[in-house]
């Protein structure tokens, strides 16, 4: 993973954002290639999922034939949209301050493991909960405790802490005694966090104890600036979607089922962002709200799931990378019938473990219902109903306005079912990177061997298409070179021009950056008007017609998938 970035870095894929004045946590910026590559991501899911979408054609294990929309609503909404949604109350997560170090952490992400020593014991304070017949912060020294890491490679970071709060030297490591796997710090009961040592800590018990923080980004619209003018950054696309849910009908004559899909900005502030831009507190959603009949909704489910599994295996992320991963219903929300992820074994992760790519959701009525109704809450006895005050009032009202649709063939009206795939651009574009990443030793132009690092991304999603080269700086060759660089340009294909240095080392800059194709015009273009083609992953190099080159990129691009 370390590679990964530096190359980002270097090549210009990814900055820290504000990175002359110490960076911004959780922020990044896309640089020229990072640029390319993201967009054609988001190309890429928009022309699969709309444009291409052909209405009249029943697709292969669909329910039936449906229509495809887009939209692009505002960042910000009316504060009453997060209230009825859930996400004023409910969207937050818990989290935990060290007293010692000052630090901030989410509980889910910290990680812990129980340990202990033979005759080593660690300072701390006892609680309440942990020893009933001490009184709360008498001092303790305590046998076993958990150790604590948010490090990326877990098991050793939390060795090295045993080793460190234990007072041992790293050669003693086999006198660790583990007692427990590796879990979460919320899965640990609250009254053993007096044996809890965070990270960096000194002795155990300096957690507080969990609570809870709102993720939405609070602003102020307006410009009075009192607490009447609150609003927030979107913490997803998805609401703009159901609030437009009549006027996308009414204006589009759009018959269920459809499916609206957007792609745009969210923002969440997240209590500890890391793993580069797996978790960040600005980033891009692709996502799609699919209509349907409720009858029909488990079937679109199934199918809407199935088509964004093999979405990302078309595009190169390797089946074995790969899974999809139905939720237990523990891990439901309360309006979910049933949600699936799309995982991918990111660098940065264990060993057999894997990190969410897409979501894809049944979320029943629950969407439009609040919008109509107001906030609804799942009761006693399983079923969706408005939450109310102890007034009996609602909670939150909705809008008041009909969002149920009416089957003018049928004559049934009804509130249509949702299913929600929710893809991240900027998680699907690292893992895009992740898995086109290689290092393999070739022969240079002399047929040495030479460490060459390449990026294998497919040619729809590679920000360069093409490089063309002349091989030296004379005899006409550039001025060829630049003429078959301009017809590439003027037939729309994204390509470079290089003619500095030598010609193995330009081969091997666009491998790093994941050129598919390089053509390079040598001394035999002069007396034959052909040109060298090079394919990035097989090496092979043919001799073309110059006037061919346009045709035979745009062939070989079809022949990949790229229509």
């Amino acid at each position: 993973m370390e590679k990964i970035v530096a190359l980002c870095r270097r090549r210009g894929f990814i900055f820290q954002n504000s990175e002359i004045y110490g960076g911004q946590n959780g922020f990044w910026d896309y640089g020229p290639l990072g640029t390319e590559l993201k967009r054609n991501v988001r190309d890429a899911w928009y022309t699969d999922m709309v444009r291409s979408h052909n209405e009249l054609r029943v697709p292969r294990g669909a329910p039936s034939s449906f229509q495809m929309v887009g939209l692009e609503s505002a960042i910000i909404m009316h504060p009453q949209v997060w209230k009825c949604s859930g996400h004023y109350d409910l969207f937050h997560d818990l989290m935990v301050d060290c007293r010692e170090t000052r630090a901030r952490y989410r509980l889910d992400q910290v990680r812990c493991r129980q340990v202990t020593v033979d005759g080593g014991t660690v300072p701390g304070q006892l609680s309440q909960e942990g020893a009933q017949a001490v009184r709360p912060g008498d001092q303790a020294e305590f046998e076993t405790v958990y150790v604590t890491s948010t490090a990326e490679d877990v098991s050793g970071d939390l060795t090295a802490e045993a080793l460190r709060v234990f007072g041992l030297k790293k050669k003693y490591a086999d006198r660790l005694v583990w007692k427990s796997d590796v879990i979460t710090l919320d899965e640990i009961p609250e009254s053993d966090y007096c044996r809890v040592v965070a990270p960096g800590a000194t002795r155990a018990g300096t957690l507080t104890a969990p609570r809870e923080f709102n993720l939405m980004f609070k602003t102020i619209v307006g410009a009075l600036g009192s607490e009447d003018d609150a609003a927030f950054l979107r913490p997803e696309t998805a609401q703009g979607i159901f609030v437009n849910f009549r006027n996308v009908a009414d204006s589009t004559r759009v018959r269920l089922p459809f499916g609206v899909a957007q792609i745009g900005k969210s923002f969440r502030n997240e209590i500890t962002p890391r793993n580069f831009t797996f978790r960040s507190r600005e980033f891009e959603q692709m996502e799609i709200e699919f209509f349907c009949h409720p009858d029909q909704s488990r079937a679109w489910y199934a199918w809407w799931r199935d088509r964004r599994y093999q979405w990302y295996q078309d595009l190169g992320i390797s089946s074995e990378r790969l899974i999809l991963r139905d939720h237990d219903a523990s891990e439901l929300a309360h309006y979910s019938v049933g949600t699936a992820d799309i995982e991918y074994a990111f660098p940065f992760l264990e060993d057999g473990e894997y990190g969410e790519l897409e979501g894809v959701a049944h979320r029943g009525d629950f969407d439009l219902r609040s919008h109509m109704e107001g906030r609804l809450v799942r009761s006693a006895d399983g079923h969706l109903e408005v939450e109310r005050d102890e007034h009996g009032q609602p909670r939150y009202r909705g809008s008041g306005k009909d969002l149920s649709y009416f089957d003018d063939q049928t004559r049934e009206r009804f509130i249509p079912h949702v299913i929600e795939p929710s893809a991240g651009a900027d998680r699907a574009t690292l893992a895009f990177l992740c898995e086109a990443y290689h290092e393999d030793t070739q022969p240079d132009e002399h047929g040495k061997p030479q460490h060459r690092t390449v990026m294998r991304l497919h040619p729809r999603l590679a920000p360069i298409t093409a490089a063309v080269f002349p091989l030296i700086k004379k005899e006409g060759m550039p001025e060829k070179a630049a003429a078959i660089y301009g017809e590439l340009r003027a037939a729309g294909l994204n390509c470079q021009y290089d003619q500095q240095g030598a010609i193995g080392r330009r081969y091997r800059r666009q491998d790093e950056i994941g050129t598919p194709f390089c053509i390079t015009v040598d001394g035999h273009t002069a007396s034959d008007d052909t040109v060298t083609l090079r394919d990035r992953d097989s090496l092979d190099q043919v001799r073309i017609p110059a006037g061919r080159v346009v045709d035979e990129i745009q062939d070989r691009l079809r022949a990949a998938g790229c229509d």
